[in-house]
């Protein structure tokens, strides 16, 4: 017998109208939000990030491929990992359809990692992914965007990361990823960095976030960045679970890399 309250289809009715004022006050909060995000100030990038892609080696403004605008995922995939950030994976399951779309409205996207090209390009062909992705590796451009940060960093507090900064990471950051398995990756970043094939220091050197650039006569302005619970609106399977019966019902570490569900 269910414990949830239940009604009448007039019931549901009435508290569904209540609950529409309500969502379309938030989409007017959105309309307003998205308004402020393209009225920030824009930033000339005067710095030669270089990128290698599957074209070859690229500059900022040759990841526009033509068009005015970039949006960049800063997808977590470090040099030492062996797989791609869980989360990260689940959000581009998400976005890889979304891109031509993007492309045909003025709009170009990369994804970027500072792993090496060709295990970026291994992962995208398991993954069967047709967005474009850029390694960064060797380039400035993940500590620039704050994406990237240092041991040194880790160890002294020195990160500043959605636009705040983190206390020191506590000593059992710097376990092995053997050390995590064999207690059982118990603590969730635990459990994710081992499905990188990292430690949880590692895996948490490198961050998520989005990037928005646009080119205006022949230059290149940074416009907007997001990071953490503000990647959360591009996570897709999240806004469908947002209207599931049971919400997002959550206990642990519940999602994978898509080929690796019924794995045990």
């Amino acid at each position: 017998m269910t414990m949830h309250i239940t009604g009448t289809r007039e019931e549901w009715l009435a508290a569904r109208l209540d609950l529409l004022a309500e969502e379309k006050e938030l989409t007017r909060q959105s309309d307003m939000l998205a308004e402020r995000r393209r009225a920030l100030p824009w930033v000339r990038i005067d710095k030669d990030y270089r990128f290698e892609t599957a074209k070859g080696s690229a500059s900022l403004a040759d990841l526009f491929n033509g068009r005015s605008q970039l949006l960049i995922y800063h997808f977590m995939f470090g040099p030492d990992y062996t797989a791609g950030c869980p989360s990260c994976s689940s959000i581009a399951d998400g976005f890889n359809g979304v891109v031509v779309h993007l492309e045909n409205h003025d709009v170009a996207f990369n994804a970027v990692s500072r792993a090496p090209l060709p295990k970026l390009e291994a992962f995208k062909e398991r993954m069967g992914w047709t967005f474009d992705w850029a390694s960064s590796f060797g380039s400035d451009f993940n500590l620039d965007f704050s994406v990237l940060f240092t041991e040194q960093q880790q160890r002294e507090g020195g990160i500043e990361y959605n636009y705040r900064r983190e206390p020191p990471a506590p000593k059992a950051a710097g376990q092995s990823v053997q050390e995590w398995k064999l207690r059982g990756s118990e603590t969730p970043v635990g459990q994710i960095a081992a499905m990188t094939g990292t430690d949880v220091a590692t895996y948490t050197r490198d961050r998520p976030g989005i990037s928005a650039f646009v080119l205006k006569d022949g230059v290149v302005y940074h416009t907007y960045s997001s990071y953490a619970r503000g990647v959360d609106g591009i996570w897709g399977v999240y806004q469908w679970l947002d209207r599931a019966p049971l919400g997002r019902n959550e206990q642990g570490i519940w999602w994978r890399l898509h080929d690796e569900y019924g794995q045990g």
